[in-house]
């Protein structure tokens, strides 16, 4: 049975003390939930990640990064390594998140060295990948995602997925308000499957948890998580909120 997960990926969101109060709060809520098979997890900003770690220790909650540099070290201002995030007792980052693609010109290519550089220090990846709102329009959607996959994962052995979870994202369904139908969603989860499976085989394909990140809200996350391929969700502004963020967790 695949693991089930509710990501949330906080963003350039909550300073030193908005992050302690919304952890209190998802703390009194989520360690009252049965959690059987099913993982919950919060990506606060840089910052914040060593106090997180502290302030959710005994509990449900995973601590992990929104991102990191694919250099061991050296003259990258501003940027952070797997080491140093090992450091502080993170083991997870996430990896190829759209505003990291658009907004700071993240290749494929890029990406493709960054998993090799968490995956070589034992960490687990959370990938993103996903079309724009052009891509689907013109109806080249799958060829994109396919694409992405092929890029920055496809030189892999099969058995580096044990340590990576997929996360589709339609970079058009992110902050806007719209969300891909459960339909679509659960489309592109089988395709992305199918497209495992042949790479590598079908057992590897089935293993893998698949997140849909699009506007997950307590009101759609129910129907969204029915769907047979839909594992979770990597939650936006949904997850600065515990009330919302218990609910979404709630529903799978």
């Amino acid at each position: 049975m695949r693991t089930k997960i509710v990501a949330g990926n906080w963003k350039m969101n909550n300073d030193k003390d908005a992050t302690k109060s919304l952890l209190k709060d998802l703390k009194k809520s989520v360690n009252n939930l049965p959690l059987k098979n099913t993982r919950v997890i919060v990506a606060p900003t840089f910052v914040n990640l060593s106090s997180a770690i502290k302030r959710t220790k005994k509990t449900e909650i995973e601590v992990v990064a929104q991102n990191m540099h694919q250099a061991k070290n050296g003259a990258f201002t501003g940027e952070i390594s797997a080491e140093m995030l090992k450091s502080i007792g993170v083991e997870t980052v996430i990896l190829g998140h759209s505003e990291r693609r658009t907004l700071f010109g993240e290749t494929d290519a890029i990406l493709a060295e960054k998993v090799d550089t968490a995956l070589g220090n034992k960490m687990e990846i959370i990938f993103c990948f996903g079309e724009l709102l052009a891509d689907r329009k013109s109806e080249n959607h799958f060829k994109v995602v396919e694409s992405q996959l092929k890029k920055a994962l496809f030189h892999l052995e099969a058995a580096a997925f044990k340590n990576i979870v997929l996360a589709y994202e339609p970079v058009w369904a992110i902050g806007t308000g719209e969300t891909a139908s459960p339909e679509q969603a659960q489309e592109m989860h089988a395709f992305i499957r199918k497209v495992l499976a042949e790479k590598y085989n079908q057992n590897t394909a089935l293993a893998v948890s698949i997140l849909y990140g699009g506007s997950v809200k307590p009101a759609n996350a129910e129907e969204i998580f029915s769907k047979p391929d839909v594992d979770g969700g990597l939650i936006g502004g949904a997850a600065l909120k515990a009330e919302d963020f218990t609910a979404i967790i709630k529903a799978i």
